[in-house]
């Protein structure tokens, strides 16, 4: 197996750069492996991390999450001589990419070890985040826009009842993440209210430097119709939805992250007011599925869970539903595969599935959070090999089936993406976006 420090990372650029830019490659070895930032100084106006539902933090001690970090920076320029590259911040103590700040030059910049690999900017702080609703929320920590302020990301309930039955996700730490955010902020919500949420809308939409496009509406599974006075998974949802869009109907692109529902339900979603259905499947392989998501395996099923998927597709419409991978988590360990080519193959199967009926599937690069199940067994990262043959499987079969650029997702190819937490949107040929 190629090493991937600088050497690997050269490898895998020079034997694969005819197929796939320096910016996917380089943006897979960031995410996969995380940032370990040296003390910032005198760093201003740029948008911290919010933590809206999951740590995204490989190291979550409690100076990390007390701290101050971009949510995202962008990479450029450098030895690569790399286009404007948006990479989702993940803090990593131990890794090998290192934010320095260079006094001669007066600027933040990206080292892999010893080796300079290009200029960092800090997402920037926009007027809105700093605004209170009336009831004295933060913005930022009711409606916090990522993607460099593309997307609004409303994650109204920030727990996950799987965890309640031990069947969560192998890989998620929303419960973990939100315990620990409420430790050093009180205000920090497991269920966040429509008003807070219409208000803070509002704020964003009539600030002048906005430039959000779409809104996320999303948050853990609801399993127990008890805890939330008889309401259903949908009728939250629905009502977060009708509220939002009858208020600002047509004004963002909407997505609604849920569980796989039946036909009734998914209607329900897109008379609300939903534009683009996602739902989180995760991983491909049965087996792989019934132990990395219990929770999913146990109260709606792998099987039942696809066919809600392609079946969503004759209510939301072509290429409007888009169901998420977490890749990597094929090759964890006790459960993955022994082998890259393995994972790809299985993972590959999935895609052709999805795209053969008209689904996108888009994926989000695992990030082993320490207090997820797979991070308490001691999981590191995938290795770029995989990342790389991932992004070379996705883009061939999105070619194949001849699939339009997903909705919802900004814009695509070198310098232009905005989607943060994997390269999919940044490995599309500038030709291929035209």
């Amino acid at each position: 197996m190629v090493n991937t420090h600088i050497g690997g990372l050269e490898f895998f650029i020079k034997e694969y750069g005819h197929l796939l830019n320096p910016e996917a490659i380089i943006k897979e070895d960031i995410l996969r492996q995380g940032i370990f930032f040296e003390p910032l100084k005198d760093v201003k106006n740029f948008s911290s991390k919010s933590y809206f539902i999951f740590s995204f933090n490989i190291d979550n001690d409690n100076d990390i999450i007390t701290n101050k970090y971009p949510e995202e920076i962008a990479l450029q320029n450098g030895i690569y001589n790399l286009k404007r590259t948006i990479i989702s911040v993940r803090i990593n103590k131990s890794s090998p990419y290192r934010v320095k700040f260079d006094a001669a030059a007066n600027k933040y910049v990206l080292f892999l070890d010893d080796n300079f690999i290009g200029d960092v900017i800090f997402s920037p702080e926009k007027s809105y985040m700093l605004q209170k609703t009336p009831s004295g929320k933060s913005v930022r920590d009711i409606a916090p826009t990522i993607e460099w302020g593309y997307l609004i990301y409303l994650a109204v309930f920030r727990m996950c009842q799987y965890f309640e039955n031990k069947s969560e996700c192998a890989f998620c730490d929303m419960n973990s993440n939100y315990v620990n955010q409420k430790k050093t902020n009180k205000s920090y919500s497991a269920v966040k209210s429509i008003d807070d949420i219409i208000d803070a809308l509002g704020i964003i939409d009539s600030s002048e430097d906005s430039e959000s496009k779409a809104y996320t509406l999303t948050g853990g599974s609801i399993i127990d119709e008890f805890k939330f006075n008889g309401d259903t998974e949908i009728d939250f949802y629905v009502r977060f939805l009708e509220a939002i869009e009858d208020k600002y109907k047509g004004k963002w692109i909407s997505k609604i992250v849920v569980q796989a529902h039946d036909a009734k339900n998914l209607k329900r979603l897109k008379d609300a007011g939903a534009y683009i259905y996602h739902t989180n499947f995760e991983v491909w392989d049965k087996e792989l599925f019934d132990n990395i998501c219990p929770g999913k395996s146990k109260f709606i099923g792998r099987d039942e869970w696809i066919k809600r998927i392609v079946d969503a597709v004759s209510i939301f419409g072509e290429y409007r539903v888009i169901p998420n991978f977490v890749a990597g988590v094929e090759l964890s360990e006790p459960y993955g595969f022994k082998s890259i080519d393995d994972a790809i193959n299985s993972t590959g199967e999935g895609l052709e599935f999805f795209m053969s009926n008209n689904v996108i599937p888009r994926y989000t690069t695992w990030c082993p959070e320490k207090t997820s199940k797979l991070g308490r067994l001691g999981n590191s990262s995938a290795p770029l090999e995989y990342y790389v043959k991932l992004l070379l499987k996705w883009h061939e079969l999105h070619y194949k089936y001849n699939l339009p650029v997903p909705e919802g997702y900004g814009e695509a190819g070198p310098g232009r993406a905005e989607f943060s937490v994997s390269a999919f949107m940044d490995a599309f040929k500038m030709a291929d976006t035209a």
